[in-house]
């Protein structure tokens, strides 16, 4: 898949992770591939195991006997680096956040630029979308949500809002969030 995500700082990252030919790497973010091909270019009997449970991400696996993609998320790193044999570990790269290509794709709903239902699923298997989240949770859950992962400094008025028009009409397509807000 090309035009994916460019990835920021690669060099920074690259110099940052100080390559041994030898070891082994893990890419927990790996999205469209490109810190882990820049990491392969610097293996040499070496390995890398990069994570993504995004199916999009999968679609852009790289053909290579020493990289290895585990389609899930990062937060089960240990199991699956014990299952791969990849512990010890010589480095972690970690690119987080949501990528360009997420944005851009308006079926995924992470973009205000286009009309589409509020998913924002990362792992689009997932049951819970952004949409089920703004019409189920509590108030004080919006407003501890709102504020801790999305730095709002009104989250508070922003999740009373949010119930209040709940109340008149389930918030589904990005459109409904935006004119809510």
């Amino acid at each position: 898949m090309t035009n994916y995500h460019n990835p920021v700082l690669l060099n920074d990252c690259i110099e940052g992770l100080n390559i041994n030919p030898d070891g082994i790497y893990v890419d927990v973010t790996f999205g469209g591939g490109g810190h882990s091909r820049e990491i392969l270019k610097h293996l040499q009997k070496g390995r890398l195991i990069a994570f993504d449970q995004d199916e999009d991400a999968v679609r852009n696996s790289i053909n290579d006997p020493r990289f290895t993609l585990v389609q899930q998320n990062f937060r089960y790193i240990k199991n699956f680096l014990r299952l791969h044999k990849g512990i010890p570990v010589d480095g972690i790269l970690a690119d987080l956040g949501v990528s360009s290509h997420q944005f851009d794709v308006p079926d995924r709903g992470f973009s205000t630029r286009f009309e589409a239902n509020l998913d924002m699923r990362m792992d689009a298997k997932s049951d819970q979308t952004a949409a089920d989240i703004l019409n189920t949770y509590p108030e004080r859950e919006l407003a501890a949500m709102f504020r801790d992962y999305g730095e709002i400094e009104n989250a508070g008025k922003l999740a009373w809002t949010v119930i209040g028009g709940r109340n008149e009409k389930a918030v589904r397509t990005v459109t409904e969030f935006r004119e809510l807000v």
